[in-house]
């Protein structure tokens, strides 16, 4: 099925996605083949939680087994917070967006998405 024609969508379905940011890429939101759905990422924030040492974040958009850098090794200072993204980014149909950090247990992340259908 093709994702919706956002113009005559009939539900848009507000939602918040968390991860503990690891050393291999993990998706923080993905919208799965076939779904119907599109997704719109409206802010992504990533968190340094150990108190002395930096850590660094790379995002990508997965799509087709492709990663697309949206940002590539993007330090975190320690006891800091980055905002990674705060515009629009739609993942269609098979996209996912993933994090992943130079350092493991280092880097927290929330994701604010609204699910459209």
């Amino acid at each position: 099925m093709a994702a919706p024609n956002i113009v005559n969508v009939t539900t848009i379905i507000g939602k918040t996605a968390v991860l503990a940011v690891g050393t291999s890429a993990g998706a923080i939101v993905s919208n799965s083949a076939g779904s119907g759905k599109v997704l719109k990422v409206n802010l992504v924030t990533v968190a340094n939680v150990d108190g002395t040492n930096n850590s660094a974040v790379t995002a990508d958009l997965y799509r087709s087994s492709v990663p697309y850098r949206l940002a590539s090794t993007v330090t975190v200072p320690a006891d800091a917070a980055l905002v990674l993204m705060d515009r629009v980014l739609y993942l269609e149909e098979g996209d996912s967006l993933r994090l992943t950090a130079s350092t493991s247990g280092d880097l927290e992340a929330i994701c604010s998405y609204e699910e459209i259908s």
